[in-house]
Formats: C-alpha cells, structure tokens, sequence
C-alpha cells in the first residue's frame, strides 16, 4: 500500500550546518507516528520541512505519490496537512466558537457577508459545536480564546485543524508549557482523535510515557539523522537508541554503529 507520506533523502542547510541529514521515511495512512530525539535532533525543522514552512536544500517530499517539496505551507494545507506549532496559534480577540467556525467556513469556501448574523449560518454553528465536543472545549464556546488557559488554547489550535478537514496532524510538542492538571486532557483529545480512525497523526513529544502509549511507531533524530524507526517496543529495546540520550556515545559513535 502506498504510504500517505514519504520523504526521500530529505536534507537541509543552513550556511555550513546540516540540521536534517538524508532522512527517508514512510507514513501509512491513518498511522500514528511519534519523531523523538535530544535537543537539537532536527525535529521540528523536519516538521517544518513536512508542512512547508522551510525548503528542503535536497531530497523529496510526498504527498499520496505526488511530491510537494516546491509547494508552500497554504497549498500544502489545502491538501490536508495540518500544523500546530510549540507556541498556540489561535486569534486570540475571538471567541473559541468564532475560531473554529472561520475554519470551517474556510474549508467550505464560503466567503462571509457583512450583513448577515453569524448566527444564520446554522449547518456551521452546529459542525462548530461538534467539533468542540471532540476536544472536550464545547462549555467554553463563548469565552475569548485570549482568556483560555494554555491547555485550553492547545485544543482549539487541534479543533481548528480538525475543522480545516486535515487528513494529516503535525503535533509539535503539544502538552509542552500545559500544567499537571491539564495534560490528562489534552491526552484525552488526541487518544480520542486516533480511536476515531480517520487521521494520520505525527507527533513530536517528550513525554515517552505518552509516546509509548499512544504510537504505532517511533522514529529517531540525532543530530539530523534518523537512527531508528520501528514499533515502540523495538525502540525501547534499541541500543543505539539509548546511548543517543544517555550520552554513552559520543556522536561519531552512534551515527556509525
């Protein structure tokens, strides 16, 4: 079967810097992949690199076969990836409800009109309002988004990406900054997003009991280059793995063995 998502010796540069170093992989479609690594690994700028926001200097990108490594971050969207990114990106002077809805207008194409009250558009309120049940986010549907707490704006940014109809979830660092409290729930959200079956899901995470609980695989970045991907039990059982963030290795070491 086709991969959804494939990258072919993907590298960037920057001046004399190799921050992602030949990475080849595949996703399958409705997958659940988590991208580990130390500090400095290349995690996020492959994720960059996934939603267009940077240009790989070489290799490939896929998407379903068709590459897209010249398209920019909006036409990729278009095509269903969907980004959060480590700080919230939400329209902080609207309420939560206001927020989604624009996505979801948005991915309806329907443009709108200065004189008609929000509240006429009725099929958009309702898709709004149920999605909103989907993160756990309903009860706070008149609350600025400015005024939610960082938790909070987490699930909205993953509510407008579902309501985008994103086929493809980049979560970056999604529960990073969220207090103790708060990451069951946003926990929740995703585990609910992958039991219902109908999306790709990469995550990039810290927290391994997460990771270990929610992937169906697991890739590894050290500095630039994927060391390992394979079922979570193969990466926990990966010594190569381990010394990369023991620090049992010194870089040479690892990158070779």
């Amino acid at each position: 079967m086709q991969p959804i998502l494939k990258t072919e010796n993907v590298t960037i540069q920057f001046g004399g810097q190799v921050a992602v170093d030949h990475v080849s992989c595949e996703i399958p479609e409705k997958h659940f992949k988590s991208i580990i690594g130390p500090n400095g690994a290349g995690k996020t700028t492959f994720f960059n690199l996934l939603s267009g926001e940077l240009k790989p200097t070489e290799g490939d990108i896929f998407l379903r076969g068709e590459s897209i490594s010249k398209l920019s971050s909006v036409e990729r969207a278009r095509k269903g990836i969907g980004r959060s990114f480590q700080i919230t990106n939400v329209f902080p002077n609207l309420t939560v409800l206001e927020n989604v809805r624009l996505a979801v207008q948005s991915r309806a194409g329907i443009c709108y009109q200065m004189f008609r009250y929000s509240s006429s558009y009725k099929q958009l309120i309702e898709e709004t309002e149920k999605i909103l049940s989907e993160v756990i986010l309903v009860d706070k549907k008149d609350a600025i988004a400015s005024q939610l707490s960082h938790g909070e704006k987490r699930k909205l940014e993953i509510a407008m990406l579902i309501a985008l109809d994103s086929t493809i979830l980049l979560l970056d660092e999604p529960t990073a900054g969220m207090s103790l409290e708060e990451v069951p729930i946003i926990l929740d959200v995703i585990r609910n997003i992958k039991l219902a079956g109908e999306k790709t899901i990469l995550l990039i995470e810290h927290k391994m009991d997460l990771i270990l609980d929610l992937s169906d695989s697991i890739m590894v970045l050290f500095n630039g280059q994927l060391i390992a991907d394979g079922s979570p039990k193969e990466i926990m059982n990966n010594e190569m793995v381990e010394n990369a963030y023991l620090g049992g290795l010194y870089d040479d070491d690892i990158i070779k063995s």
